[in-house]
Parts: structure tokens; C-alpha cells; sequence
């Protein structure tokens, strides 16, 4: 019989560590697998090595790789690890050069990426994980993908891999497909991506499309967020494919009609409509009046006579409001509507309500530069201009008799429809005594009053039946005045005699220095007097004067 170690020198199989021979499971136990390789002893392997342990049955045929012919206690050492590790590196090296593609499970997350068992051990760096670098590695333990092997060291005899080449690859392969096939009018699906101010980009698996805010309702929208969200699919039409520059445009309100369309015939001017009040801005308020359809009541078409500032006064989003359809522009989708046109303009009959001679009442307003307004009734101003103040006193602004909140009463004096306008004159109130002037005075008339006003050139003193005279400064006193003020003060009484009345001008000339003249000097002054020309302004009375004073001069002179 041969000896053992005659057996073993015959076989063909070879006992030399480092070597991979096959084996058979003789047991399984709780740390370690007992295996036969037909040598003199059996060897042990950790069980630890074996990727399924749980499936291990006695007579199983393993390779291992022989570490050591004989330990201490005379048993081979043997790893299965070792010998899968060298058998699949020199496959991986075989079959797979920096560059090419392997197919491997995910084994555990380390520092800085993942451990891919591919045969043998190999990193996938966790920027290399997907096309965007994932939150959490864990959810990738388990499973299986195919990866690209980036970098093979064979001295170090480790492999780095990239799952986002492959990715990336895949993706590019698509894009050129779905760029070449995509056609304008297609409905495509994809996946939200991202959202912006402008719009949202849409992954339609390999390339991203841009969805513009414009294109995603009929309706108004502020945000994409108020119709999409992340991740969420929908269906997208093709707008324009542009392959040079690998750009996508993409609809989503082209996938119904635009309401626009026949919006002539379904809001006719004229037309009362209901809508909900969507968005109030300074000059009006938008109306929703189906989606995608809105009008526009400008703030003047509010109210016929209400003095709205903005809508907001009125109005509030959300509010269900009524209108009438004023104008409609398809081109540029806009309609204008209109509240006040839901009542009668009460401007219509206006003319029936105050005719030119009504006497009416109203509380001031507003006073302006040029004249007052009074209001007549809610929204129904008329205006007193300055001029109509008052028959006899030059009034430059109106707060001069009159204050915001005084009841005053008025005489229509014209209605203006078309322009909304009413005129009213409070002096139209009482007659024009300049009408009987004659009668109230005369030249040479001595007249007592109250100064009034002063001014540069003179005092205004006032008479009777609120008729002021000017006293010109030449005119009140014998002896030079400079300024007038070193002489008269306001509210003074005075006496004066009346030397001119000039109907025209609607002014009464007084002199406080004639007040005192006899026949002979009054009829002298007066000679003077009507060297001015017929509506030549009082004040060039000191002309007239001055010529006189000069004229006795050189008479005395020659005397």
C-alpha cells in the first residue's frame, strides 16, 4: 500500500501556501468551517469569510487559499476570503481595465464613501455615489449596481469605482435620444426637479426641460410653488427643442384651451359679470373671472361720485364682486370692467336737479389757489371760484372768507356735464351795489370807515354796503409819507372825501387830506382826476398828484 506521503507526491494537485485548492466542508461550527483538501490534516477557515454562512451544509465544495501547511497543532491553515480575492483580482484584471464596467453589491459605509464587493473589496468615494451626492450612505448598503472602475492599484491591489460615471453615461445616452425623438406638440412626462422665481425644471429621464412660470396656467400664478412641488410627476407639452444648445421648453396650461380664445363672444361689452377679487393694486383691482381669465376695474370705475383713493378702500381679496364689461382686447388679453356702471351716473340729470340759478347748500370742502369747493350732496362737489366771492372786495385767495367745514349757500351759475363740473358764485347771492354805485356815492362825498389792508402804494379803507376805497399814500397827508404803516394802522377809522369813482375798475378813490378842502380845491383835485385815462388804474392818481405839485411849483416859482 502506498504511504500517504507517496499519495500526496502522485497527485496532481499541489500543497504549497499561497496556492487556491478545492475543498470539502467536513463541519460547520459556531466560529469556524472544518474542510477536507486532501492532505494530511484538515484545515480550518473562519467563518467569519463566507458571505452566506447561514447556507453552508457538510460535502459543500469551497475553494480556500493555504496559508500555512501546519500550525501548532498540526492542522493546515486555510481562508476562503483570500482565495475569492485572488482568484476575482486577477479576473478583475483580467477582464476589467481602468475604464470599464463591473457589477458589484454595496457592503458597508466607511470613512468618505462606500465598500463595494466586487469579488474583491473596492471604494466607491460618496461623491461617486449619484449624480448629486446623496445625504445618507446607509440606504445604499445591500443592494446591487453596476459601477466603472476609475483606478486600479495592482501594488497596493485596491480598486476605486464610480457609480455617477455610469449615471452620467447612461443619462447622456438618453438625452441624445430624447433630444433626436422629441418633437414640439409631444406630451411628455417628467419629474419636478427644481423650483425658481421663474419657473420649474423638469427631469424628463435624461434631460431637464424648463417649464416658465408664464407657461403653467391661463390664470395668474406669483410662485411655481402654488401649482407644483419637488418630485411630484406630471404630464408637460413640448414647446421648442433647441438640439444645438440641448434646451428643452415646456408647457403645462398648452395642455387645455386658451380661454382667451373666444373671449369676444363669451364677455361682449355690455355683459354684467361675477368674479372674485384676486389682486388690489394702487390704480385697481384685478378680477378673476373664470381661471385664467381676469379684467381689470380701474379705480375711477368705481364709483360715479365717491372719491375713492385706492381700492383697497372699497374692495379686499378675495371678495365676490359684480361688474359690467367696458372694453376687451384678445391680443392682449385684457378686459376692463366697470362697478359704478351698475347704477345710473347720477351726472346724467344733473342739469334737472341743480339748474343755473338754484340757490343750494353745501359744506366747504376744499380751498384751492383759485377757488372753493362745496359739497352739494355725497360725491357732488361745485366750485365757487375766487372771482365770485364777492361783488366789491379783490379777495386773492378764499381763505380770506372762507375755512374748510363752514355751510355756506351758493347760486348755480353753469352745469357742465360732460366734464362733471358745477359753478356756483356766492356773491350772485345779494345784488351788485356797483349796479346803483351812482346812487350810493358821489364826488366830493365825505365818508367815514376802518382801514382794511395796507399796502406799498396805499390803504384800503371800508365803506358802507361792503365796498372798500383805496386812499393812495399821495393822498394821505399834505407832508410826504415814506411808508404808509408810520401813518395808518389797520382797523383805524378814518375820514376821507370821495374824489374818483371808477366803474370799470370797480374802485372808489378816497383822499384823507381832502377831507378838508374847500370848493375851490375839490374842483381842482378833480381837474386833475380826469386827466387819468377812463379805466386807468387808481394807483397812477400819484402821477396825476405829482404833476400838479410840480405845476404849482413852477408857478410860485415865476410869481
Amino acid at each position: 500500500m502506498l504511504t500517504m506521503e507517496d499519495a500526496m507526491k502522485q497527485s496532481p494537485m499541489r500543497f504549497a501556501v499561497g496556492e487556491i485548492v478545492p475543498g470539502t466542508i467536513i463541519e460547520v461550527r459556531p466560529k469556524e468551517v472544518l474542510v477536507d483538501i486532501g492532505y494530511k490534516s484538515e484545515g480550518v477557515v473562519p467563518l467569519s469569510e463566507f458571505e452566506s454562512p447561514e447556507s453552508l451544509q457538510p460535502g459543500m465544495q469551497v475553494d480556500v487559499l493555504i496559508e500555512k501547511l501546519e500550525d501548532k497543532d498540526g492542522m493546515v491553515v486555510l481562508s476562503h476570503e483570500k482565495a475569492m480575492f485572488k482568484k476575482n483580482w486577477e479576473r478583475i484584471l483580467a477582464i476589467c481595465n481602468e475604464g470599464g464596467r463591473i457589477q458589484g453589491r454595496v457592503k458597508a459605509v466607511v470613512k468618505g464613501g462606500l465598500l463595494v464587493n466586487v469579488g474583491v473589496e473596492a471604494f466607491l468615494p460618496a461623491s461617486q455615489v449619484d449624480i448629486t451626492t446623496p445625504r445618507n450612505l446607509s440606504e445604499y448598503v445591500g443592494k446591487t449596481f453596476e459601477f466603472k472602475v476609475v483606478r486600479i492599484n495592482p501594488e497596493r491591489q485596491n480598486i476605486v469605482l464610480s457609480r455617477r460615471e455610469v449615471l452620467e453615461e447612461e443619462r447622456a445616452q438618453r438625452r441624445a435620444k430624447l433630444l433626436q425623438e422629441m418633437m414640439p406638440g409631444d406630451i411628455r412626462k417628467g419629474r419636478v426637479k427644481n423650483l425658481t422665481d421663474f419657473g420649474a425644471f423638469i427631469d424628463l429621464d435624461g434631460i431637464d426641460g424648463l417649464l416658465h412660470i408664464t407657461d403653467m396656467s391661463w390664470g395668474r400664478i406669483g410662485h411655481p410653488s402654488e401649482l407644483l412641488k419637488v418630485g411630484q410627476e406630471i404630464d408637460v407639452v413640448v414647446l421648442d427643442v433647441n438640439r444645438e444648445k440641448e434646451r428643452v421648453s415646456l408647457g403645462l396650461k398648452q395642455k387645455t384651451p386658451n380661454p382667451w380664445d373666444q373671449i369676444e363672444t363669451k364677455y361682449p361689452v355690455g355683459t354684467r359679470v361675477k368674479g372674485k377679487v384676486v389682486n388690489l393694486v394702487p390704480y385697481g383691482a384685478f378680477v378673476e373671472l373664470e381661471p385664467g381669465v381676469e379684467g381689470l376695474v380701474h379705480v375711477t370705475e368705481l364709483s360715479w361720485t365717491k372719491r375713492i383713493a385706492k381700492p383697497s378702500d372699497v374692495l379686499q381679496v378675495g371678495q365676490e364682486i359684480e361688474a359690467v364689461v367696458l372694453s376687451v382686447n384678445r391680443e392682449e388679453q385684457k378686459i376692463s370692467l366697470g362697478v359704478r356702471q351698475l347704477e345710473p351716473n347720477p351726472w346724467d340729470t344733473i342739469d334737472q336737479k341743480y339748474p343755473p340759478g338754484t340757490r343750494v347748500k353745501g359744506k366747504v370742502r376744499n380751498l384751492t389757489s383759485y377757488g372753493a369747493f362745496i359739497e352739494l350732496e355725497e360725491g357732488i362737489d361745485g366750485m365757487v371760484h375766487v372771482s365770485d366771492l364777492s361783488w366789491t372786495r379783490k379777495i386773492n385767495h378764499p381763505s380770506e372768507v372762507l375755512k374748510k367745514g363752514d355751510e355756506v349757500e351758493a347760486v348755480v351759475l353753469e352745469v357742465d356735464k360732460p366734464n362733471q363740473r358745477i359753478a356756483l358764485g356766492i356773491k350772485q347771492l345779494t345784488p351788485d351795489p356797483w349796479e346803483r354805485i351812482d346812487e350810493l356815492y358821489k364826488v366830493g362825498d365825505l365818508v367815514t370807515g376802518k382801514v382794511t389792508k395796507l399796502a406799498s402804494f396805499g390803504a384800503f379803507v371800508g365803506l358802507q354796503h361792503d365796498i372798500d376805497g383805496l386812499v393812495h399814500i399821495s393822498q394821505i397827508s399834505e407832508e410826504r409819507v415814506d411808508k404808509i404803516k408810520n401813518v395808518l394802522k389797520v382797523g383805524q377809522e378814518v375820514t376821507a372825501r370821495v374824489i374818483k369813482i371808477d366803474r370799470a375798475e370797480r374802485r372808489i378813490g378816497l383822499s384823507i387830506k381832502a377831507a378838508n378842502y374847500t370848493e375851490e380845491q375839490l374842483r381842482e383835485e378833480q381837474r386833475l382826476l380826469d386827466q387819468l385815462k377812463p379805466g386807468e388804474d387808481l394807483v397812477a392818481l400819484q402821477h396825476a398828484f405829482e404833476a400838479a405839485e410840480e405845476e404849482r411849483e413852477g408857478e410860485e416859482s415865476k410869481q
